[in-house]
């Protein structure tokens, strides 16, 4: 639970203000981060037992981003009903699911008391270009493509809580960029292509049977074995859509599962994209910044619970005022870089640095404006 602390004597009476205040973090805030929907096969008490751990599992590793091993998260898992809100059986096409929702307050507990990182609601939208080779023909896939790589994607944003897109391939794409700009993985084009899906980084996946499995022969001692490997994928990321020379790149997966590939490829894509943005719970730490342009006592309601909600801020305070410049000072989760990773990600607040000074230094504060870019 965070708290906002003194000096705000004047909260109490302008509690009613706070219910009608509107504000947007225009970045993906994920929803449904500690609820899970688990297939059934029955309602009986031990299938209901066996959902709702596989159901705290799911959520753990929406949370902390990965897949967690721990000997206190093993004890929760066995104990999981001291974690559960509520749970209803739904149906679905003939189907039944156990749809579950846990306690957020004594998940994120849980992460701290096992020294564990959390990752917070806010998340970048990761854009996915993928191109299919299938002997001398390529194609760029869309959300909307008669294959189930699409659906293994979004099944994929939803089990690991990472906002993952495709092209809608219309017009405006066709015209953004070409097959070979994919395929070759050309920064500039595809970042500009991007650019319309508010993209904070950028996937280019190849999945092929022929020139790629080419390439890997030549680059190895290749045996009569090869010849039983039938796809190769690889993949580049720009983990700044904004910046090409982020881009890296992946080594080849090799097989005859291109589902088992792609999440495979997801996984490493998401452990990189986690590394920015997690939020260690070890090591807690303050932080000043400045808004700048705080006119008025509505504004300084909604800046304060905008900094409040973030996933990397356990309080705030408001230290000094100086016209319309307010300076905060923020108890972080993690680390600083951590919490400015996220706010990079708002159209809220948005950072003013000017482009002729000299670097920030150590001690200097971080000012930020507050409305939409």
């Amino acid at each position: 639970m965070k708290h906002l602390l003194k000096p705000y004597m004047f909260r109490n009476c302008l509690i009613l203000l706070i219910f009608i205040l509107s504000f947007r973090i225009n970045a993906i805030e994920v929803e449904n981060l500690y609820s899970a929907k688990v297939l059934v096969t029955s309602q009986s008490a031990g299938d209901r037992d066996k959902a709702l751990k596989k159901a705290l599992r799911g959520v753990i590793m929406k949370v902390g981003g990965k897949k967690i091993e721990h000997p206190l998260v093993s004890q929760a898992i066995k104990n999981h009903n001291k974690y559960v809100n509520q749970y209803q059986y739904l149906r679905n096409n003939n189907a039944t699911y156990l749809n579950v929702s846990f306690n957020e307050e004594k998940i994120n507990n849980l992460f701290k008391q096992s020294d564990l990182a959390i990752w917070g609601r806010l998340r970048p939208q990761v854009m996915i270009w993928v191109v299919e080779e299938n002997g001398f023909e390529r194609k760029l896939l869309s959300s909307t493509s008669n294959s189930l790589i699409p659906q293994s994607i979004d099944e994929f944003s939803q089990k690991r809580g990472l906002p993952l897109t495709m092209p809608i391939m219309d017009l405006t794409d066709l015209s953004a960029l070409t097959i070979t700009d994919v395929w070759g993985r050309f920064a500039y084009p595809v970042a500009q292509a991007s650019a319309r899906y508010l993209a904070e980084a950028v996937v280019v996946l190849r999945i092929s049977d022929n020139s790629l499995i080419a390439q890997q022969n030549e680059n190895s001692d290749c045996q009569p074995l090869c010849q039983t490997e039938l796809l190769v994928l690889d993949w580049s990321l720009m983990a700044d859509a904004q910046d090409e020379r982020s881009q890296v790149f992946s080594g080849q997966y090799q097989g005859d599962d291109v589902l088992l590939m792609l999440n495979e490829a997801l996984a490493d894509i998401t452990d990189i994209i986690y590394q920015q943005y997690a939020l260690s719970t070890t090591n807690s730490n303050e932080l000043q910044i400045d808004v700048a342009n705080i006119a008025s006592l509505e504004e300084l309601i909604a800046v304060s619970d905008f900094l409040a909600e973030l996933s990397a801020v356990e309080s705030v305070q408001l230290v000094s005022v100086q016209g319309t410049n307010h300076r905060f000072k923020l108890s972080l989760l993690g680390s600083q870089q951590s919490l400015l990773a996220s706010l990079k990600l708002s159209e809220e607040l948005n950072r003013y640095i000017d482009p002729l000074a000299v670097p920030i230094g150590k001690d200097q504060v971080a000012v930020f404006y507050w409305g939409e870019k």
